[in-house]
């Protein structure tokens, strides 16, 4: 099914290795790229136009995007759709919201929407995206696809300190209460896991409302946790110099040992080769919900609660500003 795949984030480290098994293993497709930073001299941004230009015959465009700006969302989801019913681009295959963002070093940030940046970038502003295109896929339909992290799971990430939970009082996963300035890394890893949780949340309240409407109910949205990257930028970037220098001299070092402990260890070019097929539908063609790498998998027990699913379902549309006009879901909004 060829069409267009849309990957925001698409310079980091998984990204990149991801659109290099695209455009190798997928060459029908079309690519459109966003990045933050478009220019020349984003180091990251020219590794992606190197990737690129490996393909002279790609069909790809790098196109900028700011997630922690909401209005740039919507005006980049209005012309995606235009350039769609123009013709200038093939019906979407596939959305891929690979962009991320986490502040371990410094107190919560608030974006220009007044929303923590952490839980705009990594969830707000890809529920705007997605909600803005889903009527702009192919007959066929397609897929969803929304980076997950075993962070979302109490215990299960040894930078936890505080659990992940979706507060009852949902305003405070967006404007959360102010750090200690002695537990930065704490309340910024807290917060990254938050917003993984309401990611693989949202996702399930997606397919719901997905499998209710005839129009759209071939779009399948899945939630991967592509696994520990050894080798992952994130682990230099808004992270204490203790993590730095772990990433650098223990974990990529003794990989295949930690490996032996965690099958979930692994380079970001392993990650972004399943990221790829999984949006192509190569991988579990038709599945949806929640998979570790390839496999179809169960998510931790505070994501599947229904009820808080709904709310933050609803929340999560009146924060990014998404109404019964602006989606194709005839449900739900």
């Amino acid at each position: 099914m060829a069409g267009t795949i849309l990957m925001t984030g698409a310079n980091s480290s998984l990204a990149i290795p991801a659109v290099q098994h695209l455009l190798t293993k997928y060459p029908d497709h079309t690519a459109v790229l966003t990045v933050r930073n478009t220019s020349d001299t984003d180091v990251n941004t020219n590794k992606l136009r190197d990737t690129i230009s490996q393909h002279p015959n790609a069909k790809t465009s790098i196109r900028q995007l700011d997630l922690a700006d909401l209005s740039a969302v919507h005006d980049f989801a209005s012309t995606i759709a235009s350039e769609i019913a123009d013709g200038k681009l093939p019906p979407l295959a596939s959305i891929v919201c690979n962009a991320y963002c986490w502040n371990m070093v410094g107190v919560a940030e608030i974006t220009g929407d007044g929303y923590e940046k952490t839980i705009q970038v990594n969830h707000l502003a890809h529920v705007a995206l997605v909600h803005r295109l889903l009527g702009h896929f192919g007959p066929e339909g397609g897929r969803v696809v929304l980076l997950a992290s075993d962070a979302h799971w109490t215990g299960k990430n040894g930078l936890q300190k505080h659990p992940p939970a979706i507060p009852d009082d949902l305003e405070l996963l967006v404007k959360p209460a102010p750090d200690k300035p002695t537990d930065n890394m704490g309340r910024g890893f807290q917060r990254y896991a938050n917003s993984k949780l309401a990611v693989i949340m949202w996702m399930y309240a997606l397919n719901r409302y997905l499998e209710k409407d005839p129009s759209l109910s071939r779009i399948t949205a899945v939630a991967i946790n592509p696994g520990n990257l050894s080798d992952s930028r994130a682990l230099r970037t808004n992270t204490p110099q203790m993590l730095v220098y772990m990433s650098k001299f223990v974990v990529r070092p003794l990989r295949p040992i930690l490996r032996l402990m965690d099958p979930t260890m692994r380079t970001a070019a392993e990650a972004g080769t399943d990221v790829a097929d999984i949006a192509t539908n190569k991988a579990s063609p038709g599945e949806r919900g929640y998979f570790t790498l390839l496999k179809k998998d169960s998510s931790s027990p505070d994501s599947k609660d229904e009820e808080k699913q709904q709310k933050l379902w609803v929340k999560s549309a009146e924060w990014a500003r998404i109404t019964g006009e602006n989606t194709a879901l005839k449900v739900g909004v």
